[in-house]
């Protein structure tokens, strides 16, 4: 994962689009390194996922010699105001050039907030895409902002410019799951008809899973050959097992002895926790902890259902500065992943890779029809219960804290998935394989 220091040089950024080739490139006219520019509204080191996934992907594509990376983002805005760190506005680090917009940090909990933000962020970096893109760069767009890849379709009327969109949530599905928009109303309308042209004329698309590949196929009309299902990673260097005694993090919060299940990162609206909650009133009496570590939209109920009920068991904690994140992760004898009714392909939670990679069992919460609950099932890594039912749920659970021993195979396993699977590098790899296909068809064009 990366880590925050000085910046080597500043410039404006105009200049990372406008690079020379390097020696080996310049006897056929064209760069043997791909130029890349990655947009996405959240960068380290805010605490959003995204960010930091973008970052450990940039990384690696830089450090591979093949790709000259540059990013632009905004200053850190996504988790709670103390959360925010302090970032210059342009810096290089480790080989990426990375530019910060000014935009607004209004809490995202507040809807008109989030839209202003979104706006403050996207208005200008169109101005800047229209003047400055350079047409031998590729651009990767993401879905933070929702509607961030429009920016691909209007530039792409006025000069060459070729895009990949990647995509982490599905929007407007995901608006309409939660109830701010209608579902059939006017703003879904035009929602859908803006991302028809976005995905149609993007060179590729990424997506995390399965499920969203057919939803980009089927809503939108888009070739499947041009939609690539690479799921996210963690970094195993930076994440990885070790005993629970060992963790700091349980030392300091007494979780050494009981049975603790983890729930790390966005306490949002798109995870299911009632199911939980209530397993956990029914295991009031066991030896048994459940711990919340995040912030988000559903924190203040999770703590509303924590003192109305008496759930003396559960604990709730801040987010934790990412150099503690390996002893918060290890701190837990198994960790939590959960998928919300009606989210699967418009959502996927990335915190499963990071869960994998400290080798913990999977306590998976979801629908029956769910690529979740297949691979947990499949590989042996954990345990599924179905959305709402309970009494399984806190069955499974039980069988964990009476013998301790099932847990920890089914982490062993899931760390030897991870590093078969779900690694930086094979992600890496993956990643650089559709780009350097997007590349050949701008120096093709």
């Amino acid at each position: 994962m990366v880590t925050t220091h000085a910046p080597e040089t500043t410039k404006d950024d105009s200049s990372a689009h406008q690079r020379p080739a390097t020696a080996s490139g310049a006897a056929n006219g064209a760069s043997s390194t791909v130029r890349l520019v990655v947009l996405n509204h959240y960068f380290v080191p805010d605490v959003a996922s995204t960010g930091h996934l973008l970052a450990e992907l940039v990384d690696r594509l830089a450090s591979s010699g093949e790709f000259d990376v540059s990013v632009i983002t905004c200053r850190p805005c996504y988790g709670p105001p103390e959360s925010w760190q302090p970032a210059p506005k342009q810096e290089r680090r480790d080989g990426v050039y990375i530019r910060r917009l000014q935009a607004t940090r209004f809490s995202k909990d507040w809807l008109v907030g989030r839209a202003v933000n979104y706006m403050s962020f996207i208005l200008p970096l169109a101005v800047r895409q229209l003047f400055r893109s350079d047409p031998n760069t590729i651009y990767l767009y993401t879905t933070n902002p929702p509607f961030l890849g429009i920016i691909g379709v209007v530039v792409k009327l006025f000069r060459r410019h070729r895009y990949v969109m990647l995509l982490h949530d599905a929007y407007p599905q995901l608006a309409v799951w939660v109830g701010t928009f209608k579902k059939g109303g006017l703003i879904e309308r035009v929602w859908h008809a803006m991302n028809r042209r976005i995905y149609r004329r993007a060179e590729h698309t990424i997506v995390l899973c399965k499920a969203a590949k057919r939803l980009v196929c089927d809503s939108y009309g888009v070739d499947p050959a041009r939609v690539s299902v690479i799921p996210n990673w963690a970094d195993g260097k930076e994440l990885f097992p070790i005993p629970k005694q060992d963790s700091a993090f349980a030392r300091e919060h007494g979780f050494v002895e009981p049975f603790t299940l983890l729930y790390s990162g966005n306490l949002g609206l798109y995870y299911e926790f009632e199911t939980l909650l209530d397993a956990a009133a029914k295991l009031k009496d066991e030896f048994f902890r459940l711990v919340f570590v995040g912030s988000g939209g559903r924190k203040n109920w999770i703590v509303e259902q924590k003192r109305q009920h008496g759930l003396d068991n559960v604990l709730i904690l801040p987010y934790q500065p990412f150099e503690k994140l390996n002893e918060s992760l290890n701190s837990c004898d198994a960790s939590l992943v959960t998928i919300a009714e009606g989210i699967e392909g418009i959502s996927f939670p990335s915190k499963l890779y990071s869960s994998l990679a400290v080798g913990k069992a999977i306590v998976a919460l979801s629908e029956p029809q769910s690529e979740l609950r297949d691979l947990v099932e499949n590989e042996g890594i954990g345990i599924w219960a179905e959305l709402g039912d309970v009494d399984r749920l806190a069955e499974q659970l039980r069988a964990y804290i009476d013998d301790r021993s099932l847990a920890a195979e089914a982490g062993a396993r899931a760390r030897a998935l991870f590093e078969r699977e779900y690694t930086l590098d094979r992600a890496a790899e993956r990643y650089g394989r559709v780009l350097r296909e997007a590349d050949e068809g701008v120096h093709r064009g």
